[in-house]
């Protein structure tokens, strides 16, 4: 397999469509979101193929690698090489290789499914109820929440649209944003999955060394327990969410010390008790 030399794929693809409009018919092109199956391996062994959009896959394979529990901390990744596949003719996909510490590697194997993702999907391959992690660690309290604006939530609401290039051309990704205490956003990555989105911009503050426990995650989606099992696992002290949440992550965010705050808007938002 070559690797592509362009750095990275555009996020989304033109197609030609028929509009309908008032019983009138006219050809146009649109834009559509990228979908790839995308192959994570580890030590040259394939864990999991997801479904996502072919953008920042480096950042993706450290943030699932550390939200699924694989490594502990990103020192615990050594290597990781990006491959692409387009020829045009077979199915496009890429493979992330990674090369994990061999306590990590010892671990997974031991513990090894075979995931096939799909989209929405955060569980696809767990063959048995048990195996579904559901204990979430203590979020620690740095302080974070108290130094917290009180317009925070609005301001990252209000801001969010900005960093969404791809859904204003797709219609169709969603969006995962690193928001500071002023609610200020400072990172934000686009996905087809939700689940994607996240580890995309988990993996992107690993990378840069930016501390997990010391601003909080904006999602343009509903609240599902995997979203906020994964912010949990590093520590982030509130995920908020533009959707509606699910009872399962508001039992899982009141477990791990986690504030969650839904139906987030410019003017208003829902906030559901940790305590």
């Amino acid at each position: 397999m070559n690797q592509i030399e362009t750095e990275d794929q555009p996020g989304y693809v033109e197609r030609q469509v028929r509009r309908n409009r008032r019983g009138e018919i006219a050809a146009a092109s649109d834009n559509v979101g990228q979908e790839w199956p995308v192959a994570l391996v580890y030590n040259g062994i394939s864990h999991a193929v997801m479904m996502c959009t072919p953008r920042d896959l480096e950042a993706f394979a450290v943030g699932f690698s550390l939200t699924e529990g694989i490594v502990e901390r990103g020192s615990d990744i050594h290597d990781i090489e990006v491959y692409y596949r387009d020829d045009g003719h077979a199915l496009p996909h890429a493979e992330v290789h990674l090369q994990v510490v061999q306590q990590a590697f010892a671990s997974l194997k031991d513990k090894r499914r075979a995931l096939a993702g799909r989209t929405g999907c955060g569980v696809c391959g767990i063959e048995s109820i048990d195996l579904l992690d559901l204990q979430p660690e203590r979020v620690p309290d740095t302080g974070f929440l108290a130094r917290l604006a009180p317009d925070a939530i609005e301001r990252a609401a209000r801001e969010l649209p900005e960093h969404q290039r791809l859904t204003k051309l797709t219609g169709g990704l969603h969006a995962a944003a690193w928001c500071d205490e002023s609610g200020a956003v400072r990172f934000a990555f686009e996905d087809v999955g939700r689940h994607n989105a996240l580890d995309k911009l988990i993996g992107q503050l690993v990378l840069q060394r930016v501390d997990t426990t010391q601003g909080f995650v904006f999602l343009s989606s509903r609240a599902s327990y995997e979203l906020v099992r994964k912010s949990a696992r590093v520590g982030v002290p509130m995920v908020v969410t533009i959707s509606a949440p699910t009872s399962l992550a508001i039992s899982i965010a009141k477990q791990a010390g986690l504030r969650l705050v839904s139906f987030a808007r410019e003017s208003s938002f829902v906030e559901y008790d940790v305590e």
